[in-house]
């Protein structure tokens, strides 16, 4: 069973990996995006662009954390998301990068919709209010889980002890 959980292990290390590598060409094509729209002058064309960047980046930063915490949750502690306490800092973890590069998306979905085409404000709209929806759900979860790690205070401690292993 080790040589599988192993197995398990190396896999999730390359899926880091390749979030990771995913992230940087993303940062790439954000910063030339960002470069050719300057380069052509400080006007509209030039705010568009830089929008459409910081979009880029938003979701470079998903992956980047989410390569992060696959890294600190199944590679480094060898984690296994079984109790309560683990499911809520893992999904907390992926839900706060998720719920903020989307917040970004729906803005600038606003800001591009306004500008360009106001036929498409509804739908960043939804976005905006999927995102809020999201989050009260997210709420609503570590609320109620909270009930059940009270049942096991000791997989808390076993947390906390997994974390001294980052510093």
């Amino acid at each position: 069973m080790k040589i599988v959980l192993r197995a398990f292990s190396m896999i999730h290390a390359v899926m880091a990996l390749l979030f990771a590598l995913a992230s940087l060409l993303l940062m790439a094509i954000a910063a030339r995006t960002g470069w050719a729209a300057v380069a052509g002058g400080i006007d509209q064309g030039a705010a568009l662009g830089l929008i459409e960047a910081t979009g880029l980046m938003a979701v470079a930063v998903v992956a980047l954390q989410i390569a992060q915490t696959i890294t600190e949750e199944e590679v480094v502690r060898e984690a296994h998301v079984s109790g309560p306490t683990r499911v809520r800092r893992f999904l907390s973890r992926f839900l706060v990068v998720v719920v903020v590069a989307l917040a970004i998306e729906g803005l600038i979905g606003v800001f591009k919709a306004l500008r360009e085409n106001p036929e498409h404000l509804s739908g960043a709209a939804l976005l905006l209010v999927s995102v809020g929806v999201l989050l009260a759900g997210w709420g609503v979860f570590i609320r109620l889980n909270t009930a059940a790690e009270a049942l096991e205070p000791e997989a808390m401690e076993q947390a906390k002890q997994e974390d001294r292993k980052l510093d």
